[in-house]
C-alpha cells in the first residue's frame, strides 16, 4: 500500500484511459477543461500554456483544437475516447495504463481507436499496460502477455509465444474459445476446449 503523500509525485508520471469514456468527463466542464485538469494540478500553467497544451494533443488524437470547447456529450464514444487518451498524455506520463479502452465502443470504432493508441504510444515513447478480455485487442498490442486467473499470474510472455503455444490450462481454454474463419480450425479447437474440460 502506497501513502498519498509518497505516491502523489508518481500520479504524474501515470495516465489513465479508463474503459467507459462517457463516465470518466465531468459532463459539466468542456472537453478542454477535462483534458487539462492533471495539468492544472500538478503544474498550475497559465490558461494560454493549458490551452496550447490541450490544442496540440487534440490534434496529436486526430480531433480539431476546437473540440475543446465542446462539452462530453457532444462527442461520439470513439471521440471521447481519443478525447480521454489525450487527457492520459497531457504530462507526458512514462507510463500509460487503458483498462478496456475499447469495449464501450462499437465495433466499427475499435480498430481505429485502437490503431490510434500503437501510433500515439511510437510517438511519445510511453511504456503501457492494456488490460482487456479481448483476446484481439492483446494480440494486435501487446509485446509482452500476462493472463490472470482468478487473481493470479498463470502465464506470462512474448505476446505471439503465448497466444501462439499457450502453457497453462487456462490460456489455452481462451484461446480455444477465440472464433476464427476457418470452420476447420474452428471444429479442432473445440475439440481440443473439449479435451481439456474431459468432455
Amino acid at each position: 500500500n502506497f501513502r498519498e503523500r509518497s505516491f502523489k509525485p508518481l500520479r504524474k508520471e501515470i495516465g489513465f484511459v479508463f474503459q467507459d469514456p462517457a463516465a470518466s468527463f465531468n459532463p459539466q466542464l468542456t472537453i478542454g477543461e477535462c483534458i487539462a485538469e492533471p495539468l492544472v494540478i500538478h503544474t498550475n500553467p497559465s490558461p494560454a500554456q493549458a490551452r496550447k497544451r490541450v490544442g496540440e494533443l487534440l490534434e496529436s488524437v486526430q480531433l480539431p483544437a476546437s473540440y475543446a470547447d465542446r462539452f462530453p456529450h457532444e462527442l461520439s464514444g470513439g471521440q471521447r475516447q481519443r478525447a480521454s487518451l489525450a487527457r492520459a498524455l497531457i504530462l507526458n506520463p512514462k507510463l500509460l495504463i487503458a483498462d478496456e479502452p475499447t469495449s464501450a465502443l462499437d465495433v466499427s470504432v475499435q480498430a481505429k481507436v485502437l490503431e490510434l493508441f500503437r501510433e500515439i504510444q511510437q510517438e511519445f515513447g510511453f511504456a503501457a499496460l492494456f488490460i482487456s478480455h479481448d483476446l484481439a485487442v492483446v494480440d494486435m498490442l501487446s509485446h509482452w502477455v500476462g493472463v490472470l486467473y482468478k487473481g493470479r499470474l498463470v502465464e506470462q510472455g512474448i505476446g505471439h509465444q503465448v497466444m501462439g503455444a499457450p502453457q497453462h490450462d487456462y490460456t489455452k481454454r481462451l484461446i480455444a474459445s477465440l472464433p476464427v474463419p476457418d470452420p476447420a480450425e474452428q471444429a479442432r479447437r473445440r475439440a481440443d476446449h473439449r479435451a481439456l474440460l474431459g468432455i
